[in-house]
């Protein structure tokens, strides 16, 4: 892994869920993405191409019993993803806050890229479920995002009647803000702590 090879490729397998997952942190917003929940795919689409990320993901879950271990499973893929392809974390701008609304919804993202896991959540969704995905696992998809790829994270819907709505502003301020967070700073050559290391 380099600076201008920011790459990585995570692989899954528990009796729950089968995951292969390609990240290339500076990309063109390219992704193939099959999960086996329509709605996730959209979000997973929409995220990629938002953050300009590439993203594949093959996932075989339990969906049988429900959307719950496929969300959480790839979102911890990803997040390790995340944290593979940034490696020392040399030269990123590393805070990033980001407001996207989408029709009457606005959600909010505010990260920072510290290597120190915490996430908070306010707000809430207007319907249960959008397709086969239950509306509540945005939520822990940005809590096993921001857990695994080692960020702190305060994610907001802040306002929405639909769902479909809340859920995408939401996973697109996620993007938007990873995206600013791990660009390159052209005047930093360094870890961008005090520390020396995030």
């Amino acid at each position: 892994m380099s600076e201008h090879d920011r790459t990585a490729a995570v692989t899954r397998e528990t009796s729950e869920t089968t995951i292969e997952l390609t990240l290339a942190v500076d990309g063109d917003g390219e992704s193939e993405v099959d999960t086996g929940i329509g709605f996730y795919d959209h979000m997973l689409a929409s995220f990629a191409k938002h953050g300009l990320f590439d993203l594949t993901v093959r996932c075989d879950g339990d969906l049988d019993i429900d959307d719950h271990h496929t969300v959480e499973d790839v979102a911890i893929c990803l997040g390790e993803a995340f944290d593979e392809a940034l490696g020392d974390k040399r030269g990123i701008r590393r805070y990033a806050d980001r407001r996207v609304p989408l029709d009457e919804a606005v959600a909010s993202v505010v990260v920072d890229v510290a290597g120190r896991p915490y996430y908070e959540f306010s707000g809430e969704f207007s319907q249960e479920s959008v397709g086969e995905f239950t509306s509540v696992m945005a939520d822990h998809f940005a809590l096993s995002l921001a857990h695994n790829a080692g960020l702190t994270l305060h994610a907001t819907v802040e306002t929405g009647d639909n769902a479909h709505h809340e859920v995408e502003a939401l996973f697109k301020a996620l993007a938007r803000a990873l995206d600013d967070a791990t660009r390159l700073d052209e005047r930093r050559s360094d870890t961008p702590s005090t520390k020396g290391e995030l």
